[in-house]
């Protein structure tokens, strides 16, 4: 039997609600799952709800392999007293979020779990939590032993009820300034993630070209307002041919999601966060998913941040973390 961990993210934000209102309504519906955070978070939701609770209490992780299905949460220790306020930035919410992601990760190495669902964090509570990590793909890909450089961000429009051509696009940087990108992007780095964007796409059955972004406006012109796409990307491309790996570019960034959106690309490989997200998001704002390719496990995440301003609220939407959830099931497979 499978079991697919979600970590409740920064308590002091939606995690808790999505979660909460998720299995109120539509149950484990055959799976195991493992919540890991503070317990106190969903009991918050279900007082709120007027709901009985919907899982049960885990004093360790290894507890969970002779479970039934169902929802199962496991409490680290570490965060028995820890106070976390709702709708509010603040240290013990990336404190709960580290925690717990280290005790997804024992439980995905441990063979306890065989994917990941993580709810939205704070990058800059949980740096002053004392985790060195700009967000949660960097930590996995440390922690998991595969390393920052050798995983990629992919974000895509997901519905499962609607076949309509989706957005997907893999980044190859991530979250630096964006007076630094022009230095992390380099033929190898775009190499490597046209290889796991393809291998991917492969996972999910979708055949075509990967649409390749220039950096500069209009791709350059030819090197007249940049060279980046002469230099580095061509050769990039390039090499990906020469290993059996479709991708045509580098296609201006402002006509590329036109195209992609049409059904033209099947994902598209943008050179940096906004240039890819912006488009992704104007689309598939209520049902993107972020899955970190690259990684031994199966990881993807609402593709939303922690919502403090709509936490009690009522009006957060639940579709991003619906889409990551099916995402996962189907990218874990059944074990059973």
């Amino acid at each position: 039997m499978r079991t697919l961990c979600i970590t409740l993210g920064d308590p002091c934000g939606l995690g808790p609600e999505l979660v909460t209102r998720h299995f109120l309504e539509r149950g484990d519906e055959g799976d195991r799952f493992l919540l890991i955070g503070p317990a106190p978070a969903l009991d918050r939701e279900l007082a709120r709800l007027g709901a009985p609770r919907f899982f049960s209490s885990l004093d360790s992780l290894d507890a969970i392999a002779d479970k039934k299905p169902g929802v199962y949460i496991h409490q680290p220790p570490e965060l028995a007293d820890v106070t976390f306020p709702p709708g509010e930035a603040c240290c013990e919410g990336g404190l709960c979020a580290g925690v717990s992601l280290d005790a997804a990760v024992t439980a995905l190495k441990s063979g306890l779990a065989q994917g990941l669902l993580t709810c939205p964090l704070n990058k800059a509570m949980l740096n002053a939590a004392g985790f060195d990590f700009p967000g949660h793909t960097e930590f996995l890909a440390e922690k998991l032993g595969v390393g920052r450089d050798n995983v990629c961000m992919y974000l895509c429009g997901h519905d499962p009820d609607d076949p309509s051509p989706k957005l997907r696009v893999s980044l190859v940087t991530t979250h630096p300034r964006l007076r630094d990108v022009p230095g992390l992007i380099t033929k190898e780095r775009i190499l490597h993630c046209l290889r796991l964007t393809a291998g991917f796409l492969t996972t999910l059955g979708l055949d075509g070209p990967i649409g390749v972004c220039g950096l500069n406006p209009h791709a350059g012109e030819s090197g007249r307002i940049g060279d980046e796409e002469i230099t580095t990307i061509i050769p990039a491309l390039e090499q990906a041919a020469a290993e059996g790996i479709q991708a045509v570019g580098p296609v201006p960034g402002d006509t590329i999601f036109h195209f992609a959106a049409k059904g033209q690309y099947p994902a598209v490989l943008a050179m940096y966060h906004d240039q890819g997200l912006a488009p992704l998001k104007l689309l598939h704002f209520s049902r993107a998913v972020n899955v970190t390719l690259g990684l031994p496990y199966p990881r993807t995440s609402p593709d939303h941040g922690t919502g403090y301003d709509l936490v009690g609220t009522g009006e957060a939407s639940i579709d991003s973390f619906r889409a990551a959830l099916d995402m996962l099931r189907k990218l874990v497979g059944r074990t059973d």
